[in-house]
């Protein structure tokens, strides 16, 4: 064997799946870890999604390939979810790429439009894979930093400083993991007129926008926004599949087929059955996301205890499905990480991982329920 690929030696395998294996390790030897480090519903999904999928895997004539852009009935779903979701009009047949998962799309769009030696805006601190794509493409990031004051708007006069003629890409993030800055309208506007002036390609990664948010926004629906931007969205945080694996790309038709370029050479095609689930989803009520709200709200409460108990900070007016917690000055975060785990077996996420602005954060998540929560309170309330 002649060595690997000289594109993975720059990045890591990503921290959930080697930290939930000592997780697992932790829990496999008796140990009751109570996991608010990852972002995973733990809520069931509406009934109506579950007998959408298990009536169709009823059916024997479900099971065979799907076409990769899914069936027409799922785009048309799409489309009037993001007419009614965020007053956006979709041509459901060139304007929407189903996907599975979001996640996929970070790679299916950075494929479609970097080549080697291209530049990328990567949020900092900001998810993970933004960065890892970049680097397997041999593209280079360039971190820009938010201004969590201003609903986490980025520090567009510093760039502005920078020679951006080799960027091709940005990535932007509302509501923000894992900060939970909400963003806005005007921020989204800005964002747009500086895209427009450096012919730079905005991707709007919004799978948070309905979760404690209570101005749900969409890129595409700014003026200009269809001009200078892509949106990845997902049905995993919203409606509580995230191991379907459901997510959509959205935007201008000829940046859409782009990346149905990629993805018909990587997949073929989603599960008829997921399909039809997402159909039920999408087409659930206003009340299924206030009474989700109404859950994560409860919790975040809680979370907010348990973040006093230890001396940390945050912001009450963030959205998403994390409290994103400043350390006390001088204080380590990960050393705070794995006193939890080891000692009150409590798992939360060092800030580290999402960029150099976080190292002095923690990331707590709301996917746990509110009695487990109430549990990590009393595992670290100090002993009399």
């Amino acid at each position: 064997m002649k060595g690997f690929a000289n594109r993975i030696q720059g990045v890591e395998e990503y921290f959930f799946s080697a930290k939930l294996r000592e997780v697992n390790r932790l829990l496999a030897e008796g140990k009751p870890v109570l996991n608010l480090g990852i972002g995973s519903p733990d809520l069931a999904p509406d009934r109506s999604v579950i007998e959408a999928l298990k009536s169709t895997a009823e059916n024997e004539q479900a099971h065979g390939y799907q076409g990769y852009q899914g069936i027409a009935a799922l785009r048309a779903a799409m489309a009037n979810y993001y007419e009614q979701a965020f007053r956006v009009q979709l041509d459901p047949n060139t304007e929407i790429l189903p996907l599975m998962g979001s996640k996929e799309g970070v790679l299916q769009v950075s494929m479609a439009f970097l080549n080697p030696g291209d530049q990328v805006l990567i949020p900092n601190p900001g998810y993970p894979t933004y960065s890892a794509v970049t680097q397997l493409l041999g593209a280079s990031p360039i971190y820009y930093s938010l201004d969590l004051s201003k609903e986490g708007r980025p520090n567009l006069e510093e760039l502005e400083l920078l020679d951006l003629s080799r960027v091709k890409l940005m990535w932007i993030n509302y509501p923000h993991m894992p900060t939970g800055a909400p963003g806005s309208e005007k921020v989204l506007a800005e964002l747009i007129a500086f895209a427009q002036r450096h012919a730079i390609l905005l991707v709007h990664d919004n799978p948070y926008s309905h979760i404690l948010n209570p101005s749900p926004t969409s890129l595409l629906a700014l003026p200009g926004g269809k001009e200078v931007g892509l949106e990845l969205n997902s049905l995993s945080k919203t409606f509580n599949i995230p191991g379907w694996r459901v997510g959509m790309l959205c935007g201008k038709a000829e940046w859409v087929e782009a990346a149905l370029k990629v993805k018909s050479n990587m997949d073929s095609g989603m599960f008829l059955g997921l399909q039809k689930g997402a159909i039920a989803a999408l087409s659930l009520e206003k009340g299924w996301f206030d009474r989700q709200n109404e859950i994560y709200a409860n919790r975040r409460k809680l979370v907010w205890t348990l973040a006093d108990q230890l001396g940390l900070t945050y912001d009450r007016d963030a959205a998403g499905l994390f409290v994103w917690c400043k350390m006390p000055e001088g204080a380590s975060a990960e050393e705070l990480v794995d006193r939890l785990l080891y000692e009150k077996n409590i798992f939360i996420t060092p800030g580290k991982i999402f960029g150099s602005e976080g190292n002095s954060f923690v990331r707590i998540s709301l996917c746990l329920q509110e009695f487990k929560i109430l549990e990590a309170i009393n595992r670290i309330k100090p002993t009399s």
